[in-house]
Parts: C-alpha cells; sequence; structure tokens
C-alpha cells in the first residue's frame, strides 16, 4: 500500500502572511453534499486561517474581572507556542468547539487545557502558491482544575454548547466548567472543576475501568459512560454528577453459557443518529466483535423533533396494533405507551402548529426492563445465511463508530489486527423490553422519577426466531414484513467490505480510532499508529444500490513508517469543516507536534480512459469532471530528443534519414496528439459541465425574477393597506384625544378617607331615603289636606284661608307655619343633595366596576 509520508514541519510562520478573505461563517459547516467528488487529499503542514473567531456570547455563571487582552497575532497552527513548548510530551487528546471556531488541548506537562482561537482562510484567494490555510491566534488561554486530577488524561470531549470539557482517564472522570472562572492570572484561568461518579471510580486508578465516554448528542448536559464492569451509565451534568440518571446493567451472555471471559468484556458504544428508532438507541461493541442494542434510551429533559416523533407515534400505531400476532400488538403497546408517557403532548392533539420540539420527560416501566437485543447476526448476501459474529476477522475488537448515511445506518469495527469490518443494519432497529424483569426507580421529594437503574438481558429466543423469520422478512409478501418489524427481533447485519490496513504484524493489537467526517457521511477516518486512513464508502443497500459491485476506496492520507503500531499516533486528533466546502483534519502527535491535512474537494475524480487506437472517440466512456485535470493544464510531456551533432550527419533523401524522421514523427505524434485528443475530451467534458452550470444559475436567477415581479405586484397592495393603516392610527388618536375631554376623564381616583364613608354609606342607601321620602310624602298629603279644609272655612265667614278657625282642633299661628314651610324646603334641598350625591356613587362605582 502506498503511502504518503508527511515533511517536516516549518519551524517558524511566514514574514508576511498573505491577504485574508474573511468568509461569512467560518465555524458553520455547509450543508452534506453526497454525490460529489471524493477528496485528494493535500498534506498542509504549515497551516492555514479562517475568518477571526467571535467571542462566545454564552453567559458566565461567575463574573470575572475584566482584564486587558492584547491584540492576537496569527501564526500557523504548527507553530503555535502551546506546541512548540512542550518538549516533546504529548497525548492527552483534543477537542474542537465550531460554535467558536475554538480548539481545546490537553498538555501533559502543565496539566492544563490550552484554549487557541482558530481561523481558516481560503488558499484559493491566495496569489503566492502558498498553501497556509488554518491559523491559531497567540497568545492562548490556558483554562486550569481547581484541584488536582491525581490520574493522566487520556481523552477529553466537550459538550455541543461548548461551556463543559470531559477530562477522561483510564479509571476517572472529571469535568471542566469552561466559563465558571474560580481566579485568573493573566492568560492562566482556573475553571471550577467536580468528578463524576466518584463513589464508582475510586481515585486510586484501581478497580472498575472507563472504557469510553461520550456527550448525547440530543442534550448537552448528558454524556454517557461505559466502564469495564459492563455498566453503561447516563449522567445529568445539571443534576447530578455522583448518582447516574440511567444505569444500565448489561447481561450479553446467558449464565452457563460463557465459554470465553473476554466475550463479555465491553470495549465501546455509539449513539445512533437521526433515524426513526436509531435517535433512542445505543450501540454497544464487545471485544469478541459482537454489536448489541438498547433501545429506548433518551436522556430525561431532551429535546427532539416534533415532526419525527409524531411520524414514529403513527407508525405504530398504524402497523402495529392492526396486526392479528399477539407478539406484535404486545411490542406495539408497550412502544405507544413508552411514547405517550415520554412525551405527553402526543395525547393533547394541539392544533398549535408553532411547537417545533418535544422534551423528553422521566419514565421507565415498573415491570419491565429494556432487553440488550443481540448480539447482530451478519446476513452473507450470496446465500442469505447468517454468519458467525467475527468469524472473518482476527484479533480483538477495539473500536466503533456509528454513522447514518441516507436511508442505511452504517456500523463500522476496528480489529486490533488491522482490519475495519463494514456493516450496515438490513432491518430498521425497533423498541424491546423483557416482560416481568422488573425496573428500579427512586423519586425525590417531589414524588417525580429522579433516576432508573434496571439489567438488560439479551433474548435467548432471538437468533433462533431471526433464523425462522429470514424467509418472511425478506420476501415479497408486505404484510409479513410489516409483522416482522413489530415482533420484537433484533435487525440483521448486512456485511458490505472488510477493508485490510496492511499493518504489521505485532504480538499485542494494534490501537485503531475512527473518526467521521462533518461533511460527507460516506466517509471516515482511521488513526493508528502507522499513520492516517481515509476510507469513503461507495455500495449501500439501501442508499446506493445501483453501486453494489463497488468496494470501498481507502486513500492514506499520512504515513509515520513506524512499525510499533500498538501505542496510537495521533493522541489528539479532529476534524474541522470550514465555510469553503473543505475540510482540515487537524492532529497531534504523540511527541506534541501538530499538523494539518486539507482535504479539498469532495470525491476523487474517475480517471479518464482513453484509447487513440478506437475507431470513434464517441465510444469513449462519458466522464463528467467538475474541474479540468492539472495534467493538461500543466501540458505534454516533451519527448526525450538525442544530441544535435548525431543529426547533423543525416541526409533527408538517405535511407537512415529517412528512417529517423519518420521514427521522430510517431514520437511527436504519441506525444502530441494524444495529448490533443485528451484535451478534446477533457474540454468536451468540462463544456458539458460548465452548460449544466450555467443552466442551474439560469434556473435560480429566473427564480429569483418570479420572486422580484410577485413583490412588485404585491407592493402596490401593501401600500394600500398601510395607508389604511394610517388613517385608522390618525381616527383612533382623534378619539383617545375625544375621550380626554369628557368630566369623568379628570377625576381623580377616591382616597382612603373617602372609600371608607362610601362604605359606611352602602347599608344605608336603600334604607334612610325610603323613610325620608315616604316623610316627605305623609307631610306634603297633610299639607294638602289642611289647605283644603282652610279654603273650605273661610268661604262661610269670610276671613282670609289662613285665619279659618278648625274644628275640634288649636289654631296653628303664623309663626308656626312658616317655620314648617322653612323646614320642609331644607328637607327638599337635602334630599335633592342625597340623590344627587347617591347618583355621583353609583356612577363611580359603574366607572370602578368596568
Amino acid at each position: 500500500m502506498t503511502r504518503i509520508t508527511a515533511p517536516e514541519l516549518s519551524p517558524s510562520p511566514p514574514d508576511s502572511p498573505p491577504p485574508v478573505r474573511r468568509s461569512p461563517a467560518p465555524a458553520t459547516p455547509p450543508s452534506r453534499r453526497r454525490h460529489s467528488p471524493s477528496p485528494s487529499p493535500s498534506l498542509a503542514l504549515t497551516p492555514s486561517s479562517a475568518s477571526t473567531s467571535a467571542t462566545s456570547s454564552r453567559p458566565k455563571t461567575r463574573p470575572s474581572p475584566k482584564r486587558k487582552y492584547s491584540p492576537a497575532q496569527w501564526v500557523p497552527i504548527s507553530s503555535h507556542p502551546a506546541f512548540a513548548q512542550r518538549g516533546g510530551q504529548g497525548g492527552g487528546g483534543a477537542a474542537w468547539d465550531a460554535a467558536a471556531s475554538r480548539l481545546f488541548v490537553w498538555d501533559p506537562s502543565t496539566r492544563g487545557v490550552h484554549r487557541i482561537s482558530v481561523r481558516i482562510r481560503d488558499a484559493e484567494a491566495e496569489k503566492d502558491g502558498e498553501e497556509v490555510t488554518v491559523e491559531a491566534a497567540v497568545p492562548s488561554e490556558m483554562l486550569m482544575p481547581e484541584i488536582d486530577l491525581g490520574y493522566e488524561v487520556t481523552h477529553i470531549t466537550l459538550n455541543t454548547d461548548g461551556s463543559s470539557l470531559l477530562l477522561a482517564g483510564s479509571h476517572n472522570i472529571n469535568v471542566l466548567y469552561v466559563h465558571e472562572r474560580v481566579s485568573e492570572d493573566g492568560d492562566t484561568i482556573i475553571c471550577r472543576t467536580a468528578p463524576v461518579a466518584s463513589h464508582i471510580l475510586p481515585r486510586n486508578n484501581d478497580g472498575i475501568e472507563v472504557m469510553q465516554t461520550s456527550w448525547h448528542p440530543f442534550s448537552s448536559s448528558h454524556f454517557g459512560v461505559l466502564t469495564s464492569d459492563a455498566v453503561f451509565r447516563l449522567f445529568d451534568l445539571s443534576n447530578d454528577l455522583v448518582q447516574p440518571e440511567q444505569e444500565f446493567y448489561l447481561q450479553p451472555i446467558l449464565p452457563g453459557r460463557c465459554q470465553n471471559a473476554s466475550s463479555i468484556c465491553p470495549v465501546a458504544f455509539s449513539y445512533g443518529s437521526d433515524h426513526l428508532w436509531d435517535r433512542f438507541s445505543v450501540f454497544i461493541l464487545f471485544s469478541d466483535g459482537s454489536i448489541f442494542v438498547l433501545c429506548p434510551v433518551v436522556p430525561f429533559g431532551s429535546d427532539y423533533s416534533k415532526r419525527y416523533i409524531e411520524e414514529l407515534y403513527e407508525d405504530v400505531n398504524t402497523f402495529g396494533l392492526k396486526s392479528l400476532n399477539p407478539n406484535v400488538v404486545t411490542n406495539s403497546h408497550l412502544a405507544i405507551a413508552w411514547l405517550e408517557a415520554t412525551f405527553p403532548e402526543l395525547l393533547r392533539q394541539s392544533a398549535d402548529g408553532s411547537t417545533l420540539m418535544l422534551r423528553a420527560r422521566p419514565y421507565a416501566p415498573v415491570d419491565d426492563s429494556l432487553t440488550l437485543q443481540g448480539p447482530l447476526c451478519r446476513v452473507c448476501e450470496e446465500n442469505n445465511e447468517l454468519e458467525g459474529k467475527g468469524s472473518s476477522c482476527d484479533g480483538k475488537a477495539v473500536g466503533f463508530v456509528y454513522s447514518s448515511v441516507g436511508k442505511d445506518s452504517v456500523l463500522v469495527t476496528a480489529w486490533g489486527s488491522g482490519q475495519l469490518q463494514i456493516d450496515a443494519l438490513a432491518d430498521e432497529i425497533q423498541p424491546q423490553w423483557s416482560i416481568g424483569v422488573p425496573t428500579c426507580l427512586n423519586f425525590n421529594s417531589n414524588r417525580h422519577i429522579k433516576s432508573v437503574a434496571m439489567k438488560c438481558d439479551s433474548n435467548p429466543q432471538d437468533s433462533l426466531a431471526l433464523r425462522s423469520h429470514r424467509t418472511s422478512s425478506t420476501g415479497s409478501n408486505v404484510k409479513s414484513n410489516t409483522e416482522a418489524v413489530w415482533m420484537g427481533h433484533t435487525p440483521p447485519l448486512l456485511r458490505l467490505s472488510i477493508v485490510d490496513l496492511a499493518l504489521p504484524k505485532t504480538p499485542n493489537s494494534s490501537s485503531l480510532s475512527l473518526f467521521l467526517d462533518p461533511l460527507v457521511p460516506e466517509r471516515f477516518y482511521c488513526a493508528h499508529g502507522g499513520g492516517l486512513d481515509m476510507v469513503t464508502l461507495h455500495f449501500l443497500p439501501f442508499s446506493y444500490p445501483e453501486m453494489a459491485s463497488t468496494p470501498p476506496s481507502v486513500h492514506p492520507v499520512l504515513t509515520t513508517g513506524n512499525s510499533d503500531t500498538t501505542s496510537p499516533f495521533l493522541p489528539g486528533f479532529v476534524t474541522i469543516a470550514d465555510a469553503y466546502g473543505h475540510v482540515q483534519l487537524v492532529g497531534i502527535t504523540h511527541t506534541a507536534e501538530c499538523f494539518v491535512v486539507e482535504m479539498k474537494g469532495w470525491k476523487e475524480p474517475t480517471p479518464l480512459q482513453l484509447d487513440i487506437h478506437s475507431k470513434s472517440i464517441k465510444d469513449v466512456e462519458s466522464v463528467t469532471t467538475g474541474m479540468i485535470s492539472k495534467e493538461l493544464i500543466a501540458g505534454p510531456d516533451p519527448p526525450i530528443l538525442p544530441s544535435s551533432s548525431g543529426l547533423r550527419s543525416l541526409t533527408p533523401d538517405s535511407i537512415e534519414g529517412k528512417s529517423t524522421l519518420h521514427h521522430y514523427i510517431k514520437v511527436f505524434h504519441e506525444h502530441y496528439v494524444e495529448y490533443g485528443h485528451k484535451v478534446f475530451i477533457e474540454l468536451k467534458e468540462h463544456g458539458d459541465y460548465v452548460k449544466t452550470e450555467i443552466e442551474d444559475k439560469q434556473k435560480r436567477l429566473q427564480a429569483v425574477k418570479q420572486s422580484l415581479l410577485s413583490i412588485e405586484t404585491k407592493d402596490h397592495e401593501l401600500n394600500k393597506r398601510i395607508d389604511r393603516a394610517s388613517k385608522v392610527y390618525d381616527l383612533l388618536e382623534k378619539r383617545i384625544e375625544s375621550f380626554k375631554m369628557l368630566p369623568a376623564a379628570n377625576k381623580k381616583p377616591l382616597s382612603q378617607a373617602e372609600l371608607e364613608f362610601k362604605s359606611q354609606l352602602g347599608p344605608f342607601a336603600n334604607v334612610e331615603l325610603d323613610a325620608l321620602r315616604s316623610s316627605i310624602a305623609a307631610l306634603s298629603a297633610r299639607m294638602r289636606r289642611f289647605a283644603h279644609m282652610s279654603l273650605g272655612g273661610a268661604a262661610g265667614t269670610g276671613m282670609a284661608p289662613w285665619q279659618a278657625p278648625k274644628a275640634g282642633r288649636s289654631h296653628v299661628t303664623e309663626s308656626q307655619m312658616s317655620l314648617m314651610k322653612s323646614s320642609l324646603e331644607r328637607l327638599s334641598l337635602i334630599n335633592e343633595e342625597n340623590n344627587l350625591k347617591l347618583r355621583l356613587i353609583e356612577t363611580e362605582l359603574k366607572n370602578k366596576e368596568q
């Protein structure tokens, strides 16, 4: 296998860096493109630059005093002091924060983390040909833990929002809070640090070993830990770091059937991705190569897309409950109960379309536990038979990664013998529970689930059932296929390929690490003691079935020439997707050297097959390429000519001269005519490519023109609506001004004394007023009667009416009569005032009620 040996790193940055063309979004990778060219690896060991990374806008939990920042100087990342001053002591790992464009590197010598600002610069904008694309800012910050870790950090990983960093060793784990600062001293920052599972992982580095730790992709506060005691634990950073939120005790082998102790040793795990029930799955690899699945596993409080959850819910109700098979109905009921309890919004049937995400509620069935589905059996494509696990690879499984590519779920297993085993799920993952196996639940003071622990046994009938249902699951009966999905059996694996990296044979297993490409899902990288290789998948059973005969392509990116492959060559490795459609591979060697490999393009161009002896150029297979080959641009290779002294002695008419002339005509024909044919074919194919691109741009231009025309047509209507709204606004303002002129608008609110007086008048409003009115009515009636009697008596005597004496009664004097009249007048005035006050009080009460 041919490998590319990396040249020595540049010891110092260039004196005058080339001009920078800043990218609009340096840290945001573009959308994935599937049918684009495979990169031609271009080794750029003098790193490059990107746009200046903006300071993170995440809030700090502890305010820190302001310090003066000196202007940053941008140097190639390989020449950064964080790598130049470490004295050859590497290891510890690296992590990449895409949102803030920062690189985190563990320094074993200072036992701290370098936080380095990185920028990516477009190399195509440079005119001097210097391929410098990744640059780092000097000075950088040093994040120090506030406590002495007491162990060697072998791996660091950053959560999705860049606020917490896991510092993992072989037996211990600590969390470093990036934004919670205890103190600062220049560029050195002391950050709050907390141990994880201190009662499970002792500080004496003895006992349980940490196999792998990784943040959950759907939560920034949850991370999973796989330990050597075959327990998978899920911790919640925001709740408790001592007690795990969820514990799964894995039982992959039935009692009495274990033949090899290493077969029950877990090695690695990987979360699922955005594909049906895969997003709720955890794939676990054991040392014998067997793969098991836990489904469903959901961090409490994590957010998921409402559309995906409703799709799963509808799928279960449509295909599961209508089956005549009791096992299908039972599994469907369990899945529906889990979905409804975890996402209760499904039962509300809300018509509000503004809710795009659903938050997972804490839930676990009391009487049932998750089944450890597996081991996943592999299907041989030729004869549709089930293979034994790990039958084609030697050694022990050492690495594992899951990738979702289109409609396929790809599982890649790395073996210590230097082989990569690539499989794809031949069916969908479905949830599965063990009926009658109780779950241990821990509740808080509010009677809410705080933590969950369960024992997950493998199903002994699963492999036999898979064999018995193999015919129905691969046949043409759609109803049988639908029922087989919900039978509760693990899906088989379809073997895609086994890639041999041709590593030197060693007594011990080689150390291999797998990394996914952030832009092209069909591509992944394998780092080992001999260097770095890139593997690209071409055939996928559901996404690319037409490429069934195309094996994966393996491209050596970097080689070390080291025969010892048992120790990792790259303790730190990150993949950076820049804004220009390229992938930057940043690696840190065990000698603390940093290098950058720039992966340009999307797929490797297919070689142009040309036969000059063919009858017609049309017979040549058409290959569409996106760019003209550099070999054609460089021109044809000049033929080797002998010295002119020997040709001068020959004459054109001689036999030797004619033979020599014919020979050189043939040589020139082979070099220049063949080159002309290549140029013709290349330009012809490139013309089709340019024509396609121009047509695409024209379609987009027409779409933009149509949009502009529609906007112009709507502009007049929008102006009318704006004018109408302005008139309505003016009318409302006038009405408000008229309301301000009303008498009640200037009235002040009642004081406390007035309110008390009003409350006192309330009980007498209907009592004293009625009595007063009745008294006035009685007095008025008596007055009228008295006046009538006085008029009758005065007519016979000739006396004035008020002077006529009454029979049987004493005479009323004139003074008494005037006094009575004045009293009646005052009583009438008081009555009118009281009526006026009552009307005002009633008006105020109505205003207050309104």
